[in-house]
């Protein structure tokens, strides 16, 4: 899929998410009903996401360029990172007046929530599937797709808990519902940060072991020694290597090389591999460095 088809697919599904978050709101100020307030701070923190995975997409259009050798990819972790941690601040202030809530409930229209929260279901739906019809590599775009069924649950809720109260009339339950809805942006809000931090601070993808390649790269005919490697990830989707690699005297360099490479390709699935290739000098023991192209 283009780039322009998957910003086209996530403009759609800010559409969706930003007008419904409005008429949550609205209705949840009638209604005195924290769980549909709570539900539609939810779905701020998904146009955001959504938002945000808008501007890196365009930002890691961009080609590499002046002191930006890699381009602008990381944007988008930049991105989850921001929406990581306002998901978890707002968890924090839901579960607080959701805890006010339950020692001193207000008047909730039950009738009201039910319906609200059928149609945010409905709304969700729409822009978990628009976002399903964009690039799924994108960590910007992963965390706004969880971000989409997080708040699908928090609809759920949301209309459980107006069942509740319409048959019941226990008020208490709005706030219970809105401790899930927290919970759930806990969930969503930490898997982000924590995927992101990886990548900023160079962490090997979490599907590629770094002493299973080192150890690939060793085993190849010809390799002496594997030494100085390093797996990390430029963005997501985006695995890198580099490593220093001694091999016997009177081996072809630049044909090893090209061989290694192919092995990670084909093995790890790493397109962008770094390979310094040096000879050991047969007589003396040092290191003779080849030159590559």
């Amino acid at each position: 899929m283009s780039p322009d088809a998957d910003r086209r697919w996530l403009s759609i599904a800010l559409a969706i998410v930003v007008g419904f978050m409005a008429v949550e709101v609205v209705a949840g100020v009638l209604a005195s009903s924290l769980a549909l307030l709570s539900d539609a701070a939810h779905m701020l923190t998904d146009a955001g996401a959504i938002a945000l995975a808008l501007v890196a997409a365009r930002l890691a259009a961009r080609p590499p360029r002046g002191p930006f050798t890699f381009g602008l990819g990381r944007a988008e972790i930049l991105s989850a990172q921001i929406n990581g941690a306002v998901l978890l601040a707002l968890a924090a202030v839901i579960a607080w007046e959701a805890g006010q809530r339950i020692v001193d409930p207000p008047e909730v229209e039950g009738a009201l929530v039910i319906v609200v929260g059928v149609v945010g279901a409905l709304a969700n739906v729409g822009s978990a599937w628009a976002l399903s019809r964009a690039e799924r590599q994108s960590l910007n775009v992963e965390g706004a797709m969880a971000h989409v069924l997080t708040d699908l649950y928090g609809s759920l809720a949301a209309v459980v808990s107006g069942v509740v109260i319409a048959l019941t009339g226990i008020g208490e339950v709005d706030g219970i519902a809105a401790l899930v809805v927290a919970a759930l942006m806990v969930t969503s809000g930490w898997r982000l940060l924590r995927d992101a931090s990886r990548v900023l601070l160079e962490a090997a993808p979490t599907d590629v072991d770094p002493a299973a390649v080192g150890r690939a790269l060793a085993a190849q005919s010809g390799v002496i020694e594997v030494h100085d490697l390093h797996v990390w990830e430029v963005t997501t989707g985006f695995p890198a290597v580099a490593a220093h690699v001694v091999v016997a005297p009177g081996e072809d360099c630049h044909g090893l090389r090209r061989v290694l490479q192919t092995r990670l390709a084909q093995e790890f699935d790493i397109n962008h591999a770094t390979l310094q290739v040096d000879h050991e000098h047969a007589d003396q023991g040092l290191l003779e460095i080849e030159r590559l192209p």
